[in-house]
């Protein structure tokens, strides 16, 4: 046996609590990579209405994730849609409202405001309530604290906090992350990530390199 069945979406049977993301986003601009799961004791197959926010198909901006990540309950990424225009007097987004003021309007200058893609790399945790702003790019391996808000960057293997979020420190020392990001074993076959779990799980990194070489 090699795990749970990537492609199922509730992998604890007869528990409804935590999905695989992949199985459950409908939305064209949203990817995620296997085994990466959503945890919410409310209907987490309802991650993209619940944690999805301002993510309009108009303004092409994608979120996506890596394989092996952990998203804990109410974890939120608001997207570029979220964005109000600022070069007028007002930022009030009086073209919402219709019935006249919609008329005009030169949707352009979203587009021109977009700040990206958002991405979330490789074995990835995001605590409780955490907040993903426009744009950000999440390195593989760090860690996202409970009740963060994320408004920058976030190097591989770092661990933030805060609001806003600030580096707390490396999980390894730059040479080990250097070697982690090259081993890259999140895109190992299932079955040889089955076979080292106990490397990867007790942080044998000579082990991993040695399998890979």
């Amino acid at each position: 046996m090699h795990g749970p069945d990537p492609n199922s979406r509730f992998p604890f049977p007869g528990a409804n609590h935590t999905v695989f993301i992949k199985n459950v986003v409908t939305g064209p601009n949203i990817e995620a990579g296997d085994y990466s799961y959503y945890n919410d004791p409310d209907k987490p197959e309802r991650f993209q209405d619940k944690c999805v926010r301002y993510h309009f198909e108009f303004l092409g901006d994608r979120l996506v994730f890596g394989k092996f990540c952990a998203l804990a309950t109410g974890v939120e990424f608001i997207m570029n849609g979220a964005n109000h225009a600022l070069g007028g007097l007002s930022t009030f987004p009086f073209q919402i409202f219709q019935n006249g003021w919609e008329k005009d309007c030169d949707l352009s200058v979203f587009l021109e405001q977009s700040r990206g893609d958002t991405i979330i790399g490789n074995d990835v945790w995001i605590g409780t309530d955490a907040t993903i702003l426009p744009g950000v790019c999440v390195g593989d391996g760090a860690i996202i604290a409970a009740k963060a808000v994320v408004a920058h960057d976030v190097p591989p293997y770092c661990v933030v906090a805060g609001n806003p979020a600030r580096i707390v420190r490396q999980r390894f020392p730059a040479k080990v992350i250097e070697e982690l990001l090259d081993i890259a074993w999140w895109d190992w076959p299932v079955e040889k990530i089955t076979g080292n779990l106990a490397a990867i799980r007790g942080c044998d990194i000579s082990r991993l390199r040695q399998v890979n070489s």
